[in-house]
């Protein structure tokens, strides 16, 4: 529940935040995007993007993959007079310091990870936290960066779709039914009063809009399903065994095809697959839920679901084609979507490959006395540890304990980690992106993010110590919280 208060304090930052983005605009300065590439960080550069383009604004986007002090400072040592950071910064404010009270230029930073730090003077930092709201669950860089669009100019209201598609790619729908509450729900009503926007409830199956029924199940990963995922034969299977028909005359029918029936049969079937398999209810239940269907979308196109959409955006970061996942947010449906629709393919089959490969190689995932390890080392593209990791917080056995992944970042000598937890898990007192970032920085490294999801890097040869020490943290934790 996010208080009146806490709302409207936002709000008003907002409101003054979007009249300092018009100033720089009437004065004709130059602006500068700098945002994050997984599908929020993605989404909210193309937010800004089309509402700086339609107020005829000089200014140009960069992605980044992280933030460090060197990144930064290039930022603001560019041709820019005002350099905007969305999805990125809070976290990292100490950084900033030096750097802004050097440079000629301005900064913002429009975030929803956790502060870490305290702002410089003269920069301009929005963040939900400084206003008692949830920025994991609530409302995310893409929302902010949405409402600072709607400030400049209620026309930006079209935008609000890209604010719901950002939000369910950092996996905020947190609320009953996997919809999104807090702060998106104002969002979500925008999209739907602007006409862009329509929900339902459904089953959340890959490719809805767009897949074979089959293709659908075999490209399901959270939850992953042994057996079913990655396994177009046994999906068929699956399917032809409840006498759900697969075909309309000579069309392959889609989730959406399906009567309540058949759905209700499918669901069920896949239920007691996982139960039997020893998956405990919460992770069948993890099947259904609301469905985003952007309705100005063409049907049979991976944007019509706003999940799907939100999944190329992070297929377009995590394979080193960001342009591509901003382009599509600014509104080219011709070459961009094209594109963007082979890096999805080649991301959904890395993403798979990788499971499969688990699920045949389990010594690779370690249980210690508080988390799980998975030792991606240099197998799993560090590119996509972040996703493996997500999926994994929801598919091993024991639930309350997070997961710490690893990957090796090539000749950096260093580790990309990701951290996640169910939410549960922060009743008891736990905070992953706290956690993180402290043992990050022992261990000669930098960290941080949210209470459920965080990541780190750290050098290659301090690797053990922080696996160490985070089990540690995270057991001290968890006894002080009970």
């Amino acid at each position: 529940m996010v208080e009146k208060e806490g709302l409207d304090s936002l709000l008003m930052d907002i409101t003054e935040t979007a009249r300092v983005i018009s100033d720089y605009v009437e004065a004709g300065k130059t602006i500068c995007i700098e945002s994050h590439l997984d599908a929020d960080g993605l989404a909210a550069a193309g937010i800004m993007g089309v509402a700086l383009k339609r107020l005829g604004a000089r200014f140009y986007i960069r992605i980044e993959r992280w933030l460090d002090g060197d990144i930064i400072k290039s930022a603001l040592s560019g041709r820019a007079d005002l350099v905007i950071f969305t999805d990125m910064g809070s976290g990292y404010l100490d950084l900033f310091r030096e750097s802004v009270e050097k440079a000629d230029a301005s900064v913002m930073v429009l975030d929803h990870h956790q502060p870490v730090g305290e702002a410089p003077k003269g920069m301009i930092h929005i963040n939900p936290h400084l206003h008692g709201i949830d920025g994991s669950r609530d409302l995310s860089g893409s929302g902010i960066a949405y409402l600072v669009a709607k400030g400049l100019s209620g026309d930006n209201r079209d935008l609000a779709y890209l604010g719901v598609v950002g939000s369910l790619g950092d996996i905020q729908d947190k609320y009953e039914n996997h919809r999104l509450g807090g702060v998106n729900e104002i969002i979500v009503r925008d999209a739907v009063e602007s006409g862009y926007l329509k929900t339902e409830i459904d089953l959340l199956l890959f490719g809805r809009e767009t897949r074979p029924i089959h293709k659908a199940l075999a490209y399901t990963a959270n939850p992953f399903i042994p057996g079913i995922s990655g396994r177009e034969d046994e999906s068929l299977a699956l399917l032809t065994s409840l006498g759900i028909k697969l075909k309309e005359g000579e069309r392959w029918r889609a989730l959406r095809d399906l009567s309540m029936e058949e759905k209700r049969k499918l669901s069920s079937a896949l239920a007691e697959r996982l139960t039997s398999m020893g998956f405990k209810g919460e992770v069948a239940m993890n099947l259904l839920g609301t469905i985003y269907i952007l309705t100005k979308e063409e049907p049979w196109t991976p944007l019509r679901d706003a999940r799907e959409f939100a999944l190329l955006l992070n297929a377009t970061g995590r394979m080193d084609k960001p342009g591509v996942g901003v382009a599509i947010c600014m509104g080219d449906r011709g070459r961009s979507l094209e594109e963007a629709n082979k890096v999805l393919e080649d991301y959904r089959s890395t993403i798979m490959k990788y499971l499969n490969w688990l699920n045949e190689n389990p010594e690779y995932i370690e249980e210690l006395e508080n988390i799980y390890v998975l030792h991606g080392e240099n197998i799993i593209d560090e590119k996509v540890i972040s996703t493996i990791s997500t999926i994994l917080s929801s598919n091993l056995p024991k639930p309350e304990k997070p997961v710490i992944a690893y990957a090796t970042i090539p000749d950096e000598g260093a580790i990309k980690i990701s951290a996640r937890m169910v939410d549960t898990l922060t009743e008891k007192g736990l905070n992953l992106g706290e956690i993180l970032r402290v043992a990050a920085e022992r261990c000669s490294g930098i960290g941080g993010g949210h209470d459920v999801a965080a990541g780190a890097q750290v050098p290659y040869d301090m690797k053990d110590h922080f696996i160490r020490y985070v089990d540690r943290l995270v057991g001290e934790r968890l006894s002080r919280g009970g």
